[in-house]
């Protein structure tokens, strides 16, 4: 399945691809500024985003990416999205709602119906994007943030509800 603009293109990669590693390196920055040293980035296998149980897409402009993200099997009808990156040149514009919708689509076509995921206290961005994005919160929103370890969502995606994408293509370019 191809959506198009000259632009930008969402591409299907493997973790090992050149192109994540910038997204890895801003990410494991943004985790430490926003939380101190952490685990975080070492708490997933890179095979974990293999097909046909996982996946990792990027979005790129030009030669590199801007956004990025991933999906990994936690059982046989639910899929966890992490890794959801937009370089902090590129924020603002929709990139990361782009990806996450490519996320969900992939996962559809991967037989899954559930999609969990987390984000951290300090990550009200992230937490803004996926609620409205039809993530229920599994967490006390009336708590303060600052006082949860993890802000935990979940989306039933029913029969091809978040998309009818095709990943064998691998890549996909992306209208505006």
């Amino acid at each position: 399945m191809t959506r198009c603009d000259k632009a930008r293109e969402l591409r299907w990669v493997g973790a090992a691809d050149p192109l994540v590693r910038p997204l890895l390196d801003e990410l494991a920055h943004e985790y430490e500024t926003r939380y101190g040293p952490n685990d975080e980035m070492s708490n997933t296998a890179p095979d974990d985003f293999e097909p046909p149980e996982g996946g990792l897409v990027l979005l790129l402009e030009g030669s590199g990416a801007v956004a990025g993200g991933g999906f990994r099997r936690i059982d046989e009808t639910t899929a966890e999205i992490k890794r959801v990156w937009t370089h902090s040149a590129h924020r603002r514009r929709g990139y990361a709602r782009t990806v996450l919708v490519e996320l969900e689509r992939a996962a559809v076509a991967a037989g899954y119906r559930l999609i969990r995921l987390t984000t951290g206290p300090r990550q009200p961005e992230a937490a803004g994007l996926y609620l409205t994005s039809g993530y229920e919160p599994k967490y006390d929103i009336t708590a303060d943030p600052a006082t949860l370890p993890y802000l935990t969502f979940e989306k039933v995606l029913a029969d091809g509800r978040a998309g009818d994408g095709d990943r064998d293509d691998r890549r996909v370019a992306v209208e505006d």
